[in-house]
């Protein structure tokens, strides 16, 4: 939590700022996560107050919406889809390698922090199936060799720090 501490000027601001708008919670969490990378735990009792909310409604606002995350966010995300087209032509067994040489299930952060790995259910890339997007980028008809090799340039990047 002192960590946190930091971020409360910010999160003060973005209440002050919205806190008065319909439908406030959503677009209160969305500038909380851009400016800190994360929603804080210290963010959602602020939240709360300000918006005469329970702890529980604002947690389950966030924890239903899979984008919004309640930890710092790792250096690099990689969202590997997992829709039908995807399934169809390899994603499965990609995630299955991601597994291994991460050692992660299908959510979470690599134990060095170079990676946050999160299924989607489609990229909008399915004429060029399996796809994954890193870091906002798309990459298309991944094979195992190219996504070993994207996974190895996140990890040397994240040593070369």
């Amino acid at each position: 939590m002192p960590d946190e501490l930091k971020h409360l000027p910010l999160i003060q601001r973005v209440l002050a700022r919205e806190k008065d708008t319909p439908g406030a919670l959503l677009p209160i969490l969305h500038a909380i996560q851009g400016g800190v990378g994360y929603i804080p735990d210290l963010a959602v009792g602020e939240i709360a107050h300000a918006l005469n909310l329970s702890l529980a409604e604002v947690r389950g606002v966030i924890s239903f919406y899979h984008d919004f995350r309640t930890t710092p966010p790792a250096r690099h995300t990689l969202r590997l889809c997992r829709a039908e087209s995807c399934q169809s032509r390899g994603a499965e067994a990609l995630a299955a390698q991601l597994r291994e040489q991460l050692g992660l299930d299908d959510h979470g952060v690599s134990e060095d922090g170079a990676l946050d790995l999160r299924p989607v259910y489609c990229l909008g890339a399915c004429a060029c199936s399996p796809a994954l997007e890193l870091d906002g980028q798309l990459y298309a008809r991944v094979t195992p060799e190219r996504l070993r090799a994207l996974v190895a340039g996140c990890r040397e990047e994240l040593k070369a720090c």
